[in-house]
């Protein structure tokens, strides 16, 4: 029997709640975790990312097998959740802890999100420039118990949440064409 290629992919594109479902459920994921990455605290709580002084963003870190789900197809999905025009947050969550990031394990995943977005710049999709950044990958600090997999947990509170933020309409009014 072989063995499963494994990957990581981070992600930061506002609340990490509205980041997972997008990619939990598609082939070849095997785990997605929401957590706080690129800051200067180490462990740090919620209540210490959202006050903006850890440095840290929400984000996402994506465990996947390479041969089932290719880190592009992740960076078109990725794109596809965000306004990546918005430097100081997205949608209702403002703040440094809510900016949108790639940050990348190996020179290929920056060579792909660089590509990538250099893409979406020659689009013309948006108006504004994408602002999105693209850094190295630096440690993952898983986020409490209470915030994985709030989708499954709290339904009902992640559906008014995300409708409430204003990322469905910008959603299906940008990316949905």
């Amino acid at each position: 029997m072989t063995e499963q290629k494994k990957s990581l992919a981070t992600f930061s594109g506002g609340c990490f709640w509205c980041m997972v479902h997008p990619f939990d459920q598609l082939p070849g994921i095997l785990k997605v975790v929401s957590g706080y990455t690129g800051g200067h605290v180490e462990n740090p709580t919620y209540e210490e990312v959202c006050t903006g002084k850890t440095g840290h963003t929400e984000a996402i870190q994506i465990t996947y097998d390479p041969d089932q789900m290719s880190y592009q197809e992740l960076l078109t999905i990725y794109w596809q959740q965000t306004d990546p025009t918005d430097a100081m947050g997205q949608f209702a969550d403002r703040g440094s802890s809510y900016r949108p990031v790639i940050y990348y394990h190996n020179e290929e995943q920056e060579r792909l999100a660089r590509a990538s977005k250099q893409a979406l710049e020659a689009s013309d999709r948006f108006d504004q420039p994408i602002v999105t950044t693209i850094e190295p990958a630096q440690t993952f600090y898983p986020a409490e118990d209470y915030h994985q997999n709030f989708y499954q947990k709290n339904p009902n509170h992640y559906n008014n949440y995300r409708r409430g933020s204003g990322r469905d309409q910008f959603i299906a009014q940008n990316w949905k064409k």
